[in-house]
C-alpha cells in the first residue's frame, strides 16, 4: 500500500465501550492495551463510550499498579497527538478530574453532539435509554446525583469498594430475572435524543448487543450504531471498535482483526 493510500484508509474517529477492564481478564486487558498501540494512533480522535472499566471506586484509586498502567497507555495516546475523550458509563461514573489529568482525557457530558467527516452524531453510553427498566432507572438517578457521590466519595476507598462488591452481585442477580426487551433501549427515548439533537447518527453501548439500526425520526432516516463488549477470557474472543474515515464512511472491527491489521 502506497503512503498515500495509508493516509486515505487512517480514521478519523475511533469509537469504543464496554470493555470492562479489571485484573482478572488479563487476555482482555492485553487485547484493550494492543488496540491503543496499535490502532489509536493512527486517528486524529479516540472516544470511549463508557463502561472502560468493570468499576471505578474513584480517582484515588489510581495508585493501584494495573490503574496505572491502563491510564499510562492511554496518557501515551493523548501524547502521541490524539484527541482522547471520555463518556461515563454505568460502571465507571465516578471517573473524574483526577482521571482526566492523569490520561489527558476530555470528560464530556452525554448526550453528546459533535460533526465528525462531514457526519452530525450524538453520543452517548446507551443506559439512560434504557427507560423500561425501572428498577435501575430509579438506582441511576439516585447515584448520578452530586450530593450522593461526594458522600460516597468520602468513605474510605476499602468501604467504597466493599460497597460496589455488592452493588455488582445484586446487580447480576437482577438481570437474571429482567427481559431481553426491558434491558435493551426504548425506541422512543432513542428517538427523543435523534429528535432533541437533530443528529443523523448515534453511537452507543451499553447493551451488549453489536448491531446497525434504522430509524426515522421526525420524516428523517438516522442510523444507530451499537458497540459490541469485549472479553476474551472466556470463550470466543469478542470485542471491536468503530472507525469514521475522513470520506464519512464508518467501519467495524473485532478483537480478531487487531493482529491482521498490525
Amino acid at each position: 500500500m502506497t503512503s498515500s493510500a495509508k493516509a486515505q484508509s487512517a480514521p478519523v474517529a475511533l469509537f469504543v465501550s464496554d470493555v470492562h477492564l479489571q485484573p482478572g481478564l488479563p487476555c482482555t486487558t492485553d487485547a484493550f492495551l494492543l488496540f491503543l498501540r496499535q490502532q489509536a494512533p493512527r486517528a486524529q480522535q479516540l472516544f470511549l463510550l463508557g463502561d472502560l472499566f468493570e468499576y471505578w471506586a474513584g480517582d484515588d484509586d489510581l495508585d493501584t499498579p494495573y490503574l496505572l498502567q491502563i491510564a499510562g497507555a492511554l496518557r501515551e495516546v493523548s501524547h502521541a497527538g490524539v484527541q482522547l475523550y471520555w463518556i461515563a458509563g454505568n460502571r465507571d461514573f465516578l471517573v473524574g478530574q483526577g482521571f482526566a489529568d492523569e490520561t489527558g482525557a476530555r470528560l464530556l457530558q452525554e448526550p453528546y453532539l459533535t460533526e465528525i467527516a462531514g457526519q452530525s452524531i450524538v453520543l452517548l453510553h446507551g443506559d439512560a435509554q434504557c427507560t423500561d427498566d425501572h428498577g435501575y432507572m430509579q438506582f441511576r438517578a439516585m447515584v448520578r446525583q452530586l450530593e450522593w457521590q461526594q458522600q460516597f466519595l468520602a468513605m474510605p476507598l476499602a468501604q467504597r469498594k466493599s460497597i460496589i462488591d455488592g452493588m455488582r452481585t445484586g446487580s447480576k442477580d437482577a438481570q437474571r430475572n429482567k427481559s431481553y426487551e426491558i434491558t435493551d433501549v426504548n425506541p422512543e427515548a432513542i428517538d427523543a435524543v435523534f429528535a432533541g439533537t437533530g443528529a443523523r447518527l448515534m453511537i452507543h453501548g451499553h447493551t451488549h448487543r453489536p448491531a446497525v439500526h434504522h430509524h426515522a425520526v421526525e420524516g428523517t432516516a438516522r442510523t444507530r450504531y451499537v458497540l459490541p463488549d469485549w472479553d476474551c477470557d472466556s470463550g470466543s474472543p469478542r470485542g471491536g471498535w468503530l472507525e469514521i474515515r475522513e470520506d464519512g464512511s464508518i467501519h467495524g472491527f473485532g478483537v480478531q482483526d487487531l493482529a491482521s491489521r498490525s
